[in-house]
């Protein structure tokens, strides 16, 4: 048992290097396409989930397909994703069934500041896309998301925790990464939206904890001049 707490940081070092802290103004890089580069979030959350809300906000070049949130469990690779399948379309899985947000194609790429949400309760998915609400959707009403997860940024999981695309990886900048367990109001979405982060995340960018993975960077955020993102 002595040797544990060594053990433990050996893992930790081998798997990539683990960190906590405050990312205030700071941007996770991801500089190209990678069946590896990864950031895994870590939770402390005991509870199953019947709510969230995720908000983040990310920056890319591509038009091919790539994941923006993969949330796996041992029951389901797809048990919480946010995936931008082509630049017109967002989709939301939630045990491995997917709803499609249609948005409308941008005339230049941009920042774009996206929160989804789901309730078991009802069933409802909302998307909301730089401060606007898209029309709700129905998904996997009275279902429960596990809290055993392996959660990334960069890839989609085809396992737990491995089965990693290059072709759906995801290339560019990613900041501000939240989750409530819980349905954000209109009015806590504002707030996300002007940087001011809701009470009690699971997820805090404030406060994360993270492991990085091969090639991803922690850098400042370059905001453009004239920009509110």
């Amino acid at each position: 048992m002595i040797l544990l707490p060594s053990l433990l940081l050996v893992l930790i070092c081998l798997s990539g290097s683990f960190s906590q802290k405050d990312l205030w103004n700071k941007v996770f890089a991801f500089p190209a396409a990678s069946d590896t580069a990864a950031v895994v979030l870590h939770v402390s959350n005991q509870k199953p989930l019947t709510k969230l809300t995720v908000c983040l906000r990310y920056y890319t070049l591509l038009a091919r397909p790539y994941s923006l949130f993969s949330y796996a469990t041992h029951s389901s690779e797809n048990d919480f994703l946010i995936f931008r399948d082509q630049p017109n379309e967002y989709s939301i899985y939630v045990g491995d069934l997917g709803v499609i947000f249609k948005v409308a194609p941008k005339e230049k790429p941009s920042w774009e500041q996206i929160c989804a949400s789901w309730d078991s309760s009802t069933g409802l998915v909302q998307l909301w896309l730089n401060g606007e609400p898209l029309p709700r959707q129905g998904l996997q009403k009275g279902y429960s998301i596990s809290p055993e997860a392996s959660i990334l940024l960069g890839q989609e999981q085809d396992d737990f925790g491995v089965g990693f695309d290059i072709n759906q990886s995801f290339v560019g900048e990613i900041t501000d990464v939240n989750l409530w367990p819980r349905v954000l109001s209109p009015v806590e979405i504002r707030m996300v939206r002007n940087k001011i982060d809701p009470r009690d995340p699971v997820i805090n960018w404030r406060s994360l904890s993270y492991t990085i993975k091969n090639n991803v960077f922690v850098e400042d955020f370059l905001a453009p001049q004239n920009s509110c993102v």
